[in-house]
């Protein structure tokens, strides 16, 4: 496993963005083995009503691959992560934190090997 966080520098924060080696992204993030790509939450979009927001759901790619998740939650910490996700990465033996962006980012900044993140840049 490569430790995804040695050469990644996570620069600025804010509500509706996160900036990531200089690059702004305007919509969640997947970081996956150090690569970034937008996180696709379309197959999530089904749990909508049942949550008021498009949760975290085990329809999405989501990257296992990894010893530990970091789920950021948002600005406010309002992004809903189902119950099957917390199974499926308890099966997996992978750790999962789930936290407000804020606090995942700072998590992410220490560098912890072998790390993957889902970030979610809004409420």
């Amino acid at each position: 496993m490569t430790n995804q966080g040695t050469d990644m520098k996570f620069e600025n924060f804010s509500f509706g963005s996160v900036q990531i080696d200089g690059t702004t992204h305007e919509h969640d993030v997947v970081i996956d083995r150090g690569e970034i790509r937008k996180r696709k939450k379309k197959a999530s979009k089904q749990f909508r009503d049942e949550f008021g927001h498009t949760p975290l759901s085990v329809e999405e790619t989501i990257p296992w691959k990894c010893r530990q998740l970091v789920i950021g939650t948002g600005a406010y910490g309002k992004l809903p992560v189902m119950e099957q996700v917390k199974r499926e990465a308890k099966r997996r033996k992978i750790d999962l934190l789930v936290l407000p962006t804020i606090e995942a980012i700072e998590v992410l900044k220490q560098k912890p090997e072998a790390t993957n993140a889902i970030l979610h840049v809004t409420c």
